[in-house]
């Protein structure tokens, strides 16, 4: 059994991890090549190795020669006085094996041979590396930041170096040598001098892929981040829906007394995070997404992806924000292009007044489900907990109930919103009799009582 070999192979395996078999056809390539600098040929030549002992024997294959003066090449070919001392079996024409000591490898076959076993690790070593991270793609690590290039940084990543560049830094961020940050990795290639990564602390992912291995909700699916909107170094927004009615997804990504989401800006070095409920009706995923800020109605066209707010005068600065980033943020993290205007401003703009939706397209009001058909405007929404919104100071008019006395066939639908609805006398209804008295109190305008 050959122990040092065997160790050296568990060593390079155990920290490189290269495998075993690999190792093996590195010594027999590099036997070969040995042999091959040696002799001038090795197309004769076999390696064998045993997996389990690592005892190896590389012999020749040659020809038996009735003669020494037949033999015209001594590497393929034996005479066979001297076939007859490896065996005694040995026949003229037969192929024998010919033992080859590896010891008797002059100096420069001996290095050529070193030389491709280590090419053949170094190459393994790069191959495994980049396939580690390669794996890593797309995810978040951390890295220990070594030394600025110029304004690149490059940072370890543990068996591997990485390069963040200065497009892909947080402006005003800082590090210090030997600091341990997270990035994203935004791509791995292999190049012939091993893999390059580069990775980045601007992405929006970055932030999706630290909440999911700070929220333990997220990580098993029972909430999910459905848009992030991010601004690096300021701002970033995300709209969040749960699978489970009883789990609260803004809830468990805030954690107790927001553990969860301070733990996420500290890493980001302070970046203000706004976590909002994602909502399939635009008008409502818009107006949580231009939270903090109260809204007063939103006119949302799914078609063209735009979308009309009406806030009021206090609070427009604050839907705006900063040079615009809360609404710029809020229009990313919806798709659509958002359009703010006061109450004041609104009132004579197109497309923000509520005549606006409420013309000829408008459409029949139903009764029972207390919402429009056919034709119905867009931005109008109905709920069943709100009923018909979004329509200044209109109120989902709930069930109708008829006035006692009152009989089914006496009432007719308005035609128009809006209209008060006519009445026809029931059946069995008289007028009063001519001596009936007025009210002496009726005052003009006000509808007569009649007493009996």
């Amino acid at each position: 059994m050959n122990k040092e070999l065997m160790e050296a192979l568990d060593i390079l395996e155990r920290e490189k991890e290269i495998s075993k078999e690999t190792l093996f056809e590195a010594i027999e390539n590099s036997l070969l090549t040995a042999c091959k600098n040696h002799f001038g040929k090795a197309d004769n030549v076999h390696v064998e190795i045993d997996r389990d002992t690592c005892d190896f024997l590389v012999y020749a294959e040659k020809e038996v020669m009735s003669t020494a003066e037949e033999v015209e090449d001594p590497v393929l070919q034996i005479s066979l006085e001297d076939a007859r001392e490896i065996s005694s079996m040995a026949q003229v024409g037969d192929m024998i094996h010919v033992e080859i000591k590896s010891k008797e490898f002059g100096r420069i076959a001996t290095q050529n041979a070193k030389n491709v076993i280590l090419q053949k690790i170094r190459e393994e070593e790069r191959s495994v590396i980049y396939n580690q991270y390669y794996e890593k793609e797309k995810d978040v690590v951390t890295g220990v930041v070594q030394r600025y290039l110029g304004r690149n940084i490059s940072i370890n990543l543990g068996k591997a170096d990485a390069m963040l560049s200065e497009s892909e830094q947080v402006k005003g961020e800082f590090f210090r040598p030997t600091e341990r940050i997270k990035v994203y990795i935004l791509e791995v290639k292999n190049t012939p001098k091993g893999p390059r990564i580069n990775v980045s602390r601007t992405h929006p992912e970055l932030v999706k892929r630290l909440f999911e291995s700070e929220v333990t909700e997220i990580k098993d699916g029972t909430v999910e981040i459905k848009s992030i909107a991010r601004e690096a170094g300021s701002r970033t927004k995300i709209a969040v829906w749960s699978h489970n009615p009883n789990v609260d997804p803004v809830g468990a990504c805030v954690g107790m007394n927001g553990a969860r989401v301070n733990a996420i800006v500290d890493e980001l070095r302070g970046e203000k995070i706004d976590i909002v409920n994602w909502d399939d009706n635009p008008g409502n995923l818009i107006q949580n997404a231009l939270s903090p800020a109260k809204i007063v109605a939103v006119f949302a066209d799914p078609d063209e992806k735009t979308a009309k707010v009406v806030v009021p005068d206090y609070q427009l600065s604050l839907a705006i924000g900063k040079e615009g980033q809360n609404a710029r943020l809020a229009a990313r993290l919806t798709g659509y292009k958002i359009d703010i205007k006061s109450e004041t401003q609104a009132k004579d703009a197109p497309g923000f007044r509520y005549e606006d939706y409420l013309e000829d397209d408008y459409g029949e009001y139903d009764e029972e489900y207390g919402e429009y058909e056919d034709g119905e405007a867009e931005g109008y929404e109905y709920s069943e907990d709100e009923g018909l919104t979004d329509t200044a100071g209109y109120e989902d008019p709930g069930d109708y109930s008829e006035a006692e006395g009152y009989e089914e066939d006496g009432y007719e639908e308005p035609e128009e919103p809006g209209e008060a609805g006519s009445y026809e006398e029931p059946e069995g209804y008289e007028e009063p009799e001519d001596g009936a008295e007025e009210d002496e109190d009726e005052e003009e305008g006000d509808a007569p009582t009649y007493e009996e």
